[in-house]
């Protein structure tokens, strides 16, 4: 079918590059019409939840008030957009054509249009928590608190971070030591998103000697006696309740231990791929949406007698951001292929260190660009520029978890220096056969 008679804008903010290429007019070889149909009903969520995020952030100030997470979550997965990734026989909600990799990308980057980092987390957080325990826990985590989780019941974070250990694993310090029957568990961790919310964390602890081959991970009660969650003040993410998480002496039923005892550093390992890819989908959707917004403003503001769009300076600032935001979405899009086809996870580690480095870079440089648009209206909390000060107080939640920018960059070098030296091995050994 040709193209040339299909409308400019066919789906969402009538703007080009405010939303992907194939909302609008150009064609793809990767979407049909299931994921229309789930990304229409993944914005209709968000579009309904954004009416009260606003109220909710301002709330949250004055008032102590707390987004309701939970209820959030039950919304959601009543609508089918909550567990669609997960088992059904455990409660998942698949969508009819079954799961995939490009179902994945959708949901990341519509539920990253909420207007707050906050109800983001929600969706992302558990992406995080729950894949430890559903493939390396036992059956019977599996079937009570795995499956409490992914049918919207009880909410699940990630305990990983400590005050002394953020992109070095290895270096974590929190202990669990076994006694009889249980893991007498003690340590702290920080950062952790959700956390205020949880009702069960996925807590990693060491076992062992120092090093990556101490780690064990654990499922842990945040009811448990010795658990204090005590809430962090933080720049941004106002409504994600980031918390700090302190374990005294908890018992810890050795069967909540999760996969073998000192090989949590590969189960951790495992599950940073996909934590990097959420957080580079939802990144890039977060500067296109301020994109959008500078799109916007420019056509109805005036400075010397033009509107701000008129101006040179304006649409080279407007074309630098949708330069980079559209090729970070170009590699999002072949690394979700490469999901889709099943390409190991090791093969994938560079390339996903250096696409979360490269969409965080290109959020941050976009939240510069589009604030110097909105001017002064950029600095107030509230009016026409609210969502511009919000994203700028956001950034670094998105730059920092997952790995610094130095960290997966080397982590990226190194991964293709091994792999070179790897292949050229295994040329030799077959030339020699």
């Amino acid at each position: 079918m040709s193209g040339v008679n299909l409308p400019l804008f066919q789906y969402g903010e009538e703007h080009v590059f405010a939303e992907p290429s194939w909302y609008q007019f150009f064609q793809s070889p990767y979407f049909d019409d299931n994921h229309r149909a789930f990304r229409d009903k993944v914005r209709k969520f968000v579009d309904e939840i954004n009416k009260s995020v606003d109220d909710w952030e301002e709330r949250h100030v004055s008032e102590g008030f707390e987004m309701p997470a939970h209820e959030i979550v039950r919304q959601a997965y009543a609508r089918g957009i909550y567990s669609p990734m997960w088992p059904k026989e455990l409660g998942g909600t698949p969508p009819k054509e079954g799961w995939s990799a490009f179902h994945d990308l959708i949901l990341c980057d519509e539920t990253a249009r909420f207007a707050s980092a906050g109800p983001s987390s929600i969706f992302g957080i558990t992406t995080m928590a729950l894949p430890p325990l559903l493939y390396f826990g036992s059956k019977e985590l599996q079937s009570t608190v795995a499956a409490e989780v992914i049918r919207g019941e009880k909410y699940l974070a990630l305990c990983i971070s400590e005050p002394y250990a953020g992109s070095d694993v290895a270096a974590l310090r929190a202990t669990a030591q076994r006694d009889g029957d249980h893991y007498i568990l003690n340590g702290e961790k920080k950062w952790i998103t959700m956390g205020w919310f949880a009702d069960y964390f996925t807590v990693a602890a060491r076992t062992g000697p120092a090093g990556h081959k101490g780690l064990s991970l654990f499922l842990v009660h945040r009811n448990w006696p010795g658990v204090e969650v005590k809430r962090m003040k933080l720049q941004g993410s106002w409504l994600a309740g980031t918390s700090f998480v302190t374990f005294s002496d908890v018992r810890v039923p050795a069967k909540n231990l999760i996969g073998e005892e000192n090989n949590a550093f590969r189960i951790i390992m495992h599950n940073f791929n996909h934590e990097r890819y959420v957080i580079a989908v939802q990144a890039n959707r977060g500067a296109r949406s301020l994109l959008g917004a500078a799109l916007q403003y420019s056509q109805v503001r005036k400075t010397f007698g033009k509107f701000l769009i008129e101006h040179q300076v304006i649409r080279q600032k407007i074309a630098d951001m949708a330069m980079r935001i559209e090729a970070v979405q170009a590699l999002i899009e072949n690394v979700t292929y490469q999901m889709e086809m099943k390409v190991p996870n090791e093969r994938l580690g560079g390339v996903m260190a250096l696409l979360k480095v490269n969409a965080t870079r290109t959020l941050e440089l976009c939240c510069r660009e589009t604030a110097q648009i909105f001017g002064g209206a950029s600095y107030v909390r509230g009016g026409i520029g609210m969502r511009v000060e919000r994203a700028a107080r956001e950034v670094r939640g998105a730059v920092v978890p997952g790995g610094s920018d130095e960290i997966l960059a080397d982590l990226a070098v190194r991964q293709s220096v091994m792999l070179t030296r790897r292949f050229k091995m295994e040329r030799e050994l077959e030339s020699k056969l």
